[in-house]
């Protein structure tokens, strides 16, 4: 039996824990830097995928992120956001940047070529297709991976704003 302290986490989000998904990324940031999760060890990281054209899911999905690390206070410093676009073709690193830090200045912008970008897509199942129209259709879920860097919560673009906060915040705290 577990102690107290050692109990896991009870989460609002889908908890996909030991999932054998959403081990790495291999993409750049918006200020040209090469990435991969393991520079983000030490901190929870929220991963989301879009596009800065997006009319309607993308903005609002940010807009609930940065809204629920605003509510985590000092904890905010302990989790790491990043914005995958599926549009690597039109979201430059100049573009991306300008995107992802309107909604918080912490915000990292990752960008790749297509063949880079699909595979982060596939590692995370996530789905995007160019339309003719020059919007991208994508999955609208984003993932939550732990300090240890291991994936540990599905969350979906509409309880974002209810659950991500509580979500994080029990995560940080099962890390302390």
């Amino acid at each position: 039996m577990l102690a107290a302290c050692e109990r896991a986490p009870q989460f609002k989000s889908t908890d996909i824990t030991g999932a054998d998904y959403g081990k790495e990324i291999a993409l750049t940031d918006h200020t040209g830097k090469p990435r991969t999760l393991a520079d983000f060890r030490g901190k929870a990281v929220v991963v989301n995928f879009g596009f800065t054209h997006c009319p309607d899911v993308c903005p609002t999905t940010l807009a609930d992120i940065a809204s629920s690390i605003r509510k985590l206070g000092p904890d905010a410093d302990r989790v790491q956001v990043l914005f995958v676009t599926v549009d690597p073709e039109r979201d430059t690193p100049e573009i991306l940047s300008k995107y992802v830090t309107a909604f918080d200045p912490r915000f990292l912008g990752m960008h790749g070529d297509l063949e880079a970008t699909r595979k982060v897509a596939k590692e995370f199942k996530v789905y995007f297709e160019k339309r003719k129209d020059g919007n991208v259709d994508h999955s609208a879920q984003s993932y939550v991976i732990d300090p240890q860097g291991r994936l540990r919560l599905f969350v979906r673009h509409d309880r974002i704003a209810t659950d991500l906060a509580d979500d994080l915040r029990a995560l940080l705290e099962s890390a302390s």
